[in-house]
């Protein structure tokens, strides 16, 4: 799994001119779903989320986790992030995995967020979204769960 991070003081996404999901201060995490990615991928990147200590303490320190500051986090998928452009000038999208297993993992890292007790919004998964943030520092994160953490 690749997700991108961003530290927002709030993010929305709307379908159709509907919100489907928004929060306020928190992580705004862009999902992607590799190929051969499994529950492990998706529980330990979900771990990961929230347990990383990137909001500012008292002394403006990037000493807390979301959860310690009161915030949410909003996940939206995002199958681009596995866009390879190294050749040609359009990416390929090879290395994403088939929609039912990426939704199935997309939902299981939401479920995984949720049940380390942090509240969690959700995109449409297969829809075409709009999504609007307000980054905080600004503050962006590349995590890959088949990195070593």
């Amino acid at each position: 799994m690749r997700s991108v991070l961003q530290r927002v003081t709030k993010a929305s996404v709307t379908v159709d001119g509907q919100v489907v999901g928004q929060i306020g201060l928190g992580w705004l995490v862009l999902l992607g779903v590799a190929r051969g990615d499994s529950d492990e991928d998706a529980d330990k990147l979900a771990e990961k989320v929230v347990g990383l200590r990137a909001f500012e303490d008292s002394a403006g320190k990037m000493n807390l986790a979301v959860g310690e500051v009161g915030g949410a986090v909003l996940v939206v998928s995002q199958f681009t992030l596995l866009g390879d452009c190294r050749a040609g000038r359009r990416p390929s999208f090879i290395e994403a995995a088939e929609p039912g297993e990426a939704e199935r993992l997309y939902l299981r890292f939401a479920e995984k967020v949720r049940s380390l007790g942090l509240p969690v919004e959700t995109g449409t998964f297969r829809a075409d979204m709009k999504v609007e943030l307000l980054n905080d520092g600004p503050v962006t994160l590349l995590l890959e769960s088949r990195k070593a953490f």
